[in-house]
């Protein structure tokens, strides 16, 4: 006796149940996640936050501040800038009321970075 044969399978069916089983993207998918990314990449471009920090721009176009305060760097900073003939450790501290560790950090990164000169000890002068 011969044996019948089955229905053949076709060569599309069978490219699909591959991608299936595999998890092959498609190019409707891959189309979808362009669209995505289109979309993502519009919305970060119209809320950008502006590289000298604290603007970005709104949906609108318009330029908005978002940081209103003064960090602990810019308030010793401008309190060692506020004396003509330099600060000392005490009237820093006196005018900021911050504490004598966090002083002392930032008068080194202000240091560090070149916003203050040591005149003497415990005299820092802005530059």
């Amino acid at each position: 006796m011969v044996r019948k044969k089955g229905k053949s399978i076709s060569f599309d069916a069978m490219v699909k149940f591959f991608m299936m089983n595999y998890d092959i993207p498609s190019r409707k998918d891959i189309q979808k996640i362009i669209i995505r990314l289109d979309n993502l990449e519009t919305l970060i471009r119209n809320s950008v936050v502006s590289p000298k920090g604290g603007r970005f721009l709104t949906g609108d176009g318009k330029v908005r501040n978002s940081r209103t305060v003064k960090t602990a760097f810019e308030v010793v900073y401008d309190a060692i800038k506020s004396f003509e003939h330099g600060a000392d450790f005490a009237e820093i501290q006196a005018k900021t009321g911050f504490g004598e560790k966090k002083i002392r950090n930032i008068i080194f990164r202000l240091n560090k970075f070149g916003r203050i000169k040591r005149k003497n000890r415990g005299i820092y002068i802005a530059v």
